[in-house]
């Protein structure tokens, strides 16, 4: 019986490879300092990560679950508002519009890309909505300009989930500047990874900045100075180093990625139960994930995972079918396209490192698994 995949879904060894000598490095300098949390690491890269999205702001900080809800508290979400988001996202996205004290109206998705579905999101928008949180799913950001003019107009805020496209633009426009204010995650699995839990908020806004760092400092401007009721949300300067490491090479890690996709889609070509992906016109993909739709996809996933190969599935539930939010949301039947897709996505193993070997592998255990 094999305990180890033969193709991992990741492979994070390949990247602590490239950065194992300068995280060292630096967590040494940490360790002498004693500058744990904030300081001139945490400062160094909240501003290199704001150049790389194209913004004048970014606030570290614990974790992406934490930067979407400060995100949303920022732009004023709060009590009896409603936020609009897609049903195909991880459940994050509106558990963080719960914990804003906020109700989640989730809307369909895109039946190409999976991306939330834009008209339904208009047409979603109430006078109680405050926000609008598009997802940048896969790895490829979403339509965001078809919300904004009506989002503006109706005082309704754009929020994107920027979680799983580090790097990655529309129309040249970088993820994390093209809504009012962006959030994102630095899980060690995502395209910018950390040794644990981190995430960011990017905007060019500096009152928006400004509030978010106030809120994930317990409210505090100043020591023992609390304006208003926060919460602890600090990015530690030790993850900082090692998101800096990373922030680096990124742009090659994602070369890497588009490469590997591209070969994905030589390999599967004219594999006529296969969907291989859509890339939505004026988008660079950064391939967070590489989403195909096959059919008998629970037979499918378990063959390959028999056969070594570290395939998934993102997301086996829209979140509005999700138990948590049972009695609250409309339930099956509300969202047809990601309830369908749902039960027919499948992510094959994609990173910085794979090799063509094992993606001919996945590709000839999967065309198997489909016989």
């Amino acid at each position: 019986m094999r305990t180890k995949s033969e193709v991992p879904a990741v492979d994070l060894a390949v990247q602590h490879a490239q950065v194992a000598d300068e995280v060292q490095r630096g967590w040494a300098e940490v360790l002498a300092t004693s500058a744990f949390v904030g300081g001139p690491r945490v400062e160094e890269f909240e501003q290199s990560y704001a150049q790389l999205c194209g913004v004048a702001q970014c606030v570290g900080v614990s974790n992406g679950t934490d930067a979407i809800e400060l995100a949303l508290r920022a732009v004023g979400v709060g009590p009896g508002d409603e936020c609009v988001v897609p049903a195909n996202s991880f459940i994050a996205t509106a558990e963080a519009v719960v914990r804003a004290g906020a109700r989640p109206v989730f809307v369909d998705c895109d039946p190409d890309t999976y991306l939330i579905d834009t008209e339904a999101a208009l047409a979603a928008l109430t006078g109680r909505t405050k926000a609008v949180v598009p997802v940048h799913l896969y790895g490829q950001p979403a339509p965001v300009e078809e919300l904004l003019e009506a989002c503006a107009q109706r005082g309704v805020a754009v929020v994107e989930d920027a979680a799983q496209s580090q790097g990655a633009r529309r129309n040249g426009v970088r993820s994390g500047a093209l809504g009012d204010i962006a959030a994102t995650s630095f899980y060690p699995g995502k395209n910018l990874g950390a040794y644990g839990d981190a995430g960011a908020v990017t905007t060019d806004s500096v009152t928006l900045a400004e509030h978010v760092r106030l809120v994930s400092r317990h409210g505090s401007p100043r020591k023992y100075e609390h304006t208003e009721i926060g919460f602890n949300s600090r990015l530690d300067a030790l993850q900082a180093v090692v998101l800096g490491a990373k922030l680096r090479r990124l742009p090659e890690w994602n070369v890497q990625r588009r490469r590997a996709a591209e070969y994905y889609n030589e390999l599967l070509d004219g594999v006529g139960a296969v969907v291989r992906p859509t890339v939505l016109a004026g988008n660079e993909h950064v391939w967070h994930l590489y989403v195909v739709r096959v059919p008998d996809r629970e037979r499918v996933l378990s063959t390959l995972i028999d056969d070594g190969i570290g395939a998934a599935v993102h997301y086996p539930t829209p979140i509005h079918l999700a138990t948590a939010f049972d009695g609250t949301v409309p339930g099956r039947g509300a969202c047809p396209v990601a309830e369908a897709a749902a039960a027919e996505i499948l992510s094959l193993p994609i990173y910085p490192g794979i090799t063509r070997t094992q993606q001919e592998r996945v590709a000839e255990c999967l065309i198997r698994a489909l016989r």
